[in-house]
């Protein structure tokens, strides 16, 4: 896909309407979005507005009920073919949970060559590449650990590690830090910011930590179904 935008991600007239029994919550009513590249941006807000659901459609996880999201100034991503979109998907974003879902049956070199290899690049070629980011996470000495042999911090590294081998320009995260305590949490704040000064990563992330939210050059806020910015 040719990037013809300075536009990473845009979100036009997005609706999400969620039912639950008799009861109806409108979670983004026709709301409006950009993100420009390299943009690092902090979604913050209180729980239940609607934060995860808005990186999940930015995502291409869940289908808005209405509205485009736009890629690079192209066309509506949600028009592609389920096979299309799951490759563009995995070509163009890279994903960071707040749980790091790594594989426990492989070892920290073969989770975060994964989607290379899903992508059925050579393997020796994946494992470079995946060698490379783990290195420079500071994991070079866990290669062949098991995700239970990793500290909680080490699991998050790997997950970023595993988000950057297809090289992504655009890395959504929810919560990344959220079950690590403050001082760990601390260092790969700095990692994360890392990507967008280092590698020019757009990114965008929920986070409840001010701190964090302080770090980026956006911060943004749902509010009765529209997406607010927040000035700094």
């Amino acid at each position: 896909m040719n990037i013809k935008s300075n536009a990473a991600v845009s979100l036009k007239k997005i609706v999400k309407i969620f039912k639950t029994g008799n009861e109806t919550v409108n979670i983004l009513n026709e709301a409006d979005f950009e993100i420009k590249k390299g943009d690092t941006v902090a979604i913050t807000g209180e729980s239940g507005t609607g934060k995860s659901t808005l990186l999940h459609i930015m995502g291409t996880l869940l289908k808005p009920d209405l509205g485009n999201i736009e890629y690079f100034g192209q066309s509506d991503v949600y028009s592609l073919s389920d096979e299309n979109l799951a490759r563009f998907r995995n070509k163009n974003i890279g994903f960071v949970f707040q749980f790091h879902y790594l594989l426990n049956e492989f070892s920290c070199l073969e989770n975060a060559a994964m989607p290379l290899l899903i992508r059925k690049e050579n393997k020796n070629t994946a494992f470079k590449i995946a060698k490379d980011y783990l290195c420079e996470m500071g994991l070079e000495g866990r290669l062949n650990f098991k995700p239970y042999m990793l500290s909680g911090g080490e699991q998050q590294r790997a997950a970023i590690a595993r988000a950057l081998v297809c090289s992504p320009e655009v890395i959504l995260m929810d919560e990344p830090t959220g079950n690590l305590d403050p001082r760990h949490a601390g260092k790969l704040h700095e990692i994360i910011i890392g990507l967008n000064k280092k590698h020019g990563k757009t990114l965008a992330i929920v986070t409840h930590d001010g701190n964090f939210s302080a770090m980026m050059s956006r911060k943004i806020k749902i509010s009765g179904g529209s997406i607010e910015e927040i000035k700094l």
